[in-house]
């Protein structure tokens, strides 16, 4: 299968070993893992057993969606206290109830071979047109921890007009499509729940205003 013993198109081998090896839990032993799907990202079913309190062993099977790990950053400019967020479609959501798919989010994008720094600058240049200087780490977070394997970078920076190079909107050679929306900190906070309901982006809003550059007492 194609990840497994062939190369998948990302070159890719070796996809169905994944967890095999994973001995930092005494409480929990994996026996056998099957490659489920390997496209731009991984499906995997892997079988193990968890130690119950009396020493029993159970066997259990969990289904893991492997995309990689990714960052998000909250851009923000405390003198006119507003946030710089991003409009795009999101078929995921536009399929599960959301009204019309157009998501107001943070910049993010997965890592790919980066680190953290260096692929949050690059996504908040390719999204949002600004070059950021020095970052902010926040926290790190697993968005969806009983199916999705990935951890979410998140950082803020200060955004002005001098930190503006491009008019943003993502990468058109790669199909985005993406509005850069400026909103004031309060509005934003407003509107939580109702037209901002991403996950992320919430998370990010709420850390600027309890203990971030918008609380009091935050950075000036």
């Amino acid at each position: 299968m194609r990840g497994a013993d062939e190369p998948d198109h990302r070159g890719r081998t070796g996809l169905h070993l994944t967890g095999l090896d994973l001995t930092r839990n005494p409480g929990i032993r994996v026996d056998e893992v099957e490659l489920v799907a390997a496209a731009w990202h991984v499906l995997r079913r892997t079988r193990y057993r968890e130690r119950d309190a009396a020493g029993d062993w159970h066997e259990k099977v969990a289904e893991t969606y492997d995309r990689g790990n990714g960052a998000t950053i909250l851009l923000y400019d405390t003198e006119r206290r507003t946030v710089l967020l991003t409009r795009q479609f999101r078929y995921p959501v536009y399929v599960n109830d959301h009204p019309d798919g157009m998501m107001l989010e943070t910049a993010a994008g997965l890592l790919d071979a980066d680190d953290p720094e260096t692929a949050i600058r690059r996504e908040a240049l390719e999204e949002t047109g600004h070059e950021v200087s020095e970052l902010q780490h926040v926290f790190d977070v697993y968005m969806s921890p009983g199916s999705v394997t990935e951890r979410l970078h998140f950082f803020a920076a200060r955004y002005s007009g001098a930190t503006a190079r491009t008019a943003g909107g993502g990468l058109h050679d790669e199909g985005e499509h993406i509005d850069v929306v400026e909103v004031g900190i309060d509005d934003a906070i407003a509107r939580i729940g109702v037209d901002i309901v991403d996950a992320k982006t919430i998370m990010l809003l709420q850390w600027a205003v309890l203990r971030g550059p918008f609380a009091v007492g935050g950075a000036a």
